[in-house]
């Protein structure tokens, strides 16, 4: 490669990115913040100070270019998928089963998933095996009481670290065959360097199932706790005919049909039946009043809609998959307070029903209709979202707005299966673009009604949009002003006196820190005719050299627009850019010390 001479475009973009870095890692700013502010940076240096090269001008053209990038269209649109497959509960019942077996052996069952899906992303493309999975993670999670935020990023780094193994298993593995072979250097084998990258594989995901989940935070059972997701209401269900609790009974407090729900007693006519119900069997007419937590409540409604039918078929014309569920609050000077819930009747006012209340005091032990309201008590209640958002102009109830959420609408989830089969079918099969068979699959969920357009909007995270726009734009001032390059030849050439195994270990090392900044397909393409050059140079074979760059060109892991699994990730997970340098840079250290100690034996440096 020929000598680079520094340019202050080059050193004022060094500048920039080192600050967009600082100002992500601090978190002090908000990320889009940060991103827009790092693109206007750059739109303003190449306006007044513009940079000629010989495919023309870095303008504003090539530096927005990213907001249309196919890797962020694709990313973007299958957050829509996504939701299309959570807000359908298209998974539950597969995970039900497959995790109801399982709570005693979680930790088996995590690690044989993540060793599972890094196998498969050594012959499938990664991005659609952790598009599929992250549904599957966070319904696991859900179900094995763990956070969501130990589970997204070790599905991501499973997920890499499976592609590394073969030819196949990563765009980057290709793109830096294409180059050797653009060089006159004999075409990569498929298996050329899976030994290798097996041992490099098995050090990550050791490290990915012993020490990652420990070093990131549980953020994501923060959120459970501020929406109350451990709080206890005191619900009831009133068993009729065909009712699934028919014939059911008690056993320790808690009825088969009904998990995670504590029952405080079983009416029966005039008859009131406390623990431990011996020889009670449930019939028709019965009711059970019981305490459980609202995920446990969402999960009998999800099973059950008909304990929701009431709030749904009120005359308006609601389905029930479009049901809301949200907490309010009796505020201090309303007039429930005193009054039990059959003398308010709150459905007949407001065309909701109440379907829990959670008491800040005393045991409650009757039915849920004779408990008389006090200030402060907080009732869990359903109905469709305009009739609860109506609830904002109430002066009797507070409604607690972050807590709404919408009910699965099962009755969709067999289409919202059929739409991801055939987006993740599509692109594994090299069949179309996973861009463009994402943003069909997007299109398809919200004309098939899984998703209307509000709910699709929000399901885009408009920090990654941004996040990969800026990116895109640093790679591309990097490559234009020569600063990648300046940067490859100058700390490799440092190297250049140690001998093949030193300048090995150097050369690791930096493009892994490079293709966190960078982009690991652009690291790639930079770094393969430096590495065969420098091969040469120090008298050894390019065959190490070119197998470092793919290993290191896809330890991605210390920022999240390092690689797009990444990306995919940082929502469900709650992930700062914070959380990837702590999670992601001590694994690359890890790789690069054991890539250093095996090497030079397996290649005979």
């Amino acid at each position: 490669m020929m000598a680079v001479d520094p340019t202050w475009q080059m050193w004022a973009t060094f500048a920039l990115i080192a600050g967009a870095i600082v100002l992500y890692a601090s978190e002090r700013v908000p990320l889009e913040q940060t991103s827009l502010a790092l693109l206007a940076a750059l739109l303003l240096l190449f306006h007044f100070a513009p940079l000629e090269l010989e495919q023309g001008r870095l303008d504003a053209r090539r530096l927005l270019a990213g907001f249309a990038d196919p890797a962020l269209v694709a990313v973007l649109a299958l957050m829509v998928v996504g939701q299309g497959l959570i807000r359908t509960g298209a998974l539950e019942e597969p995970i039900r089963q497959l995790t109801g077996r399982s709570r005693r052996r979680s930790s088996l069952v995590l690690a044989l998933a993540l060793m599972g899906i890094a196998l498969l992303s050594a012959f499938i493309n990664n991005t659609p095996m952790v598009v599929i999975f992250i549904p599957v993670m966070a319904a696991m999670a859900e179900r094995m009481n763990r956070s969501t935020s130990r589970l997204m990023m070790p599905l991501s780094f499973a997920a890499i670290l499976g592609g590394m193994t073969t030819l196949i298993g990563s765009s980057t593995n290709l793109l830096v065959s294409g180059a050797v072979t653009g060089m006159g250097r004999p075409a990569i084998g498929f298996f050329d360097f899976v030994v290798p990258g097996t041992v490099l594989a098995l050090v990550g995901l050791a490290y990915v199932l012993l020490v990652l989940p420990r070093l990131l935070g549980d953020r994501a059972s923060m959120t459970a706790e501020i929406t109350g997701g451990g709080k206890q209401f005191i619900a009831q269900i009133d068993v009729g005919p065909g009712s699934p609790l028919l014939g059911q009974s008690a056993v320790a407090g808690m009825i088969p049909h009904l998990q995670g729900m504590t029952v405080r007693l079983i009416q029966r006519g005039e008859d009131t039946h406390l623990p431990p119900f011996e020889d009670v069997n449930l019939r028709p007419g019965d009711t059970v009043v019981l305490a459980a937590t609202r995920a446990a409540l969402t999960d009998a409604i999800t099973k059950t809609p008909e304990l929701v039918a009431q709030a749904a078929d009120d005359g308006d014309g609601e389905a029930a998959g479009d049901t809301l569920l949200a907490e309010v609050m009796v505020t201090p000077a309303s007039r429930l307070i005193g009054r039990n819930l059959r003398q308010i009747v709150f459905h007949y006012h407001t065309g909701c029903i109440i379907l829990g209340v959670q008491r800040r005091s005393r045991m409650v032990r009757g039915r849920m209709e004779e408990i008389r309201l006090d200030a402060g008590d907080v009732l869990l209640v359903a109905g469709p979202r305009e009739r609860v958002m109506a609830l904002r102009a109430s002066r009797e109830v507070l409604l607690i707005e972050w807590s709404a959420h919408e009910l699965p609408s099962l009755h969709q989830a067999g289409r919202a299966r059929l739409i991801f089969a055939a987006v993740v079918l599509a692109a594994a099969t090299g069949l179309m673009p996973i861009a463009i068979a994402a943003l069909a699959g997007a299109l398809a969920m919200v004309a098939s009604g899984c998703l209307n357009v509000h709910q699709a909007a929000r399901a885009v995270d408009r920090r990654v949009a941004f996040l990969v726009a800026a990116a895109l734009a640093m790679g591309a001032a990097l490559q234009a002003t020569g600063g990648a390059a300046y940067l490859a030849l100058h700390l490799t050439g440092a190297f250049a006196g140690f001998g093949p195994t030193i300048m090995l270990s150097a050369m690791f090392a930096l493009i892994a820190v490079m293709t966190n900044v960078l982009s690991n397909n652009a690291t790639a393409v930079l770094f393969t005719p430096i590495a065969i050059n420098t091969a040469l140079a120090v008298g050894v074979e390019p065959v190490a050299f070119v197998h470092a760059v793919i290993f290191a060109a896809n330890c991605s892991f210390a920022t999240p627009m390092g690689y797009q699994t990444n990306l995919l990730v940082m929502g469900p997970g709650h992930y700062r850019f914070a959380d990837y340098l702590r999670g992601g840079a001590p694994l690359i250290v890890l790789l690069w010390l054991a890539f250093s100690f095996f090497a030079p034996w397996y290649y005979g440096l």
